[in-house]
């Protein structure tokens, strides 16, 4: 099973620290990531609950014949960063809408850095609506997801979760 290694708030252009005793308002501008190591396990799991039986995901020399270096992530087992960034900060929040570009292969084992930058928020009667900037990273900076989400949010307020998948 994964185990998230890091989750945190930064605020741009520096990053920020907080205490759990003040809690942090989400403005325009704030970034929220967290890391993730995809495992052939994972990959399995989601195959399972998807009915996604891709090959590439499977057998690495069908993987290679493509192009590809080895067996592939899901891009959508990828993506399930940016519903779990923003959960894990607001419970509660509603995922609204997603659009996704798949930029770069990502294979099982490789250290992906999901991020949602909060690019707009308006409040709706007692909730939040806010627009995010999505993206995934993997080692050196390279983007392999770009895209961009809303959801509704019950509050602005931010919450430190250390978690376990």
């Amino acid at each position: 099973m994964m185990l998230v290694k890091r989750i945190f708030l930064s605020h741009v252009p520096s990053v920020g620290f907080y205490s759990s005793s003040a809690p942090i308002l989400l403005k325009t501008g704030d970034i929220l990531r967290q890391v993730r190591i995809f495992s052939d396990t994972d990959v399995t799991e989601y195959s399972k609950l998807s009915y996604d039986s891709n090959p590439l995901h499977f057998d690495s020399e069908c993987a290679r014949n493509a192009g590809f270096e080895d067996r592939l992530v899901p891009g959508m087992l990828v993506s399930s960063l940016f519903p779990r960034i923003i959960a894990s900060q607001f419970p509660g929040a509603v995922y609204v809408s997603q659009t996704l570009h798949f930029k770069s292969p990502v294979y099982i084992g490789e250290e992906i850095i999901g991020e949602v930058q909060a690019t707009s928020i308006r409040q709706m009667k007692e909730k939040y609506i806010a627009k995010f900037a999505t993206k995934c990273f993997k080692k050196g900076g390279f983007l392999v997801i770009d895209g961009e989400a809303m959801a509704i949010l019950p509050t602005l307020s931010t919450e430190e979760v250390q978690s376990t998948i």
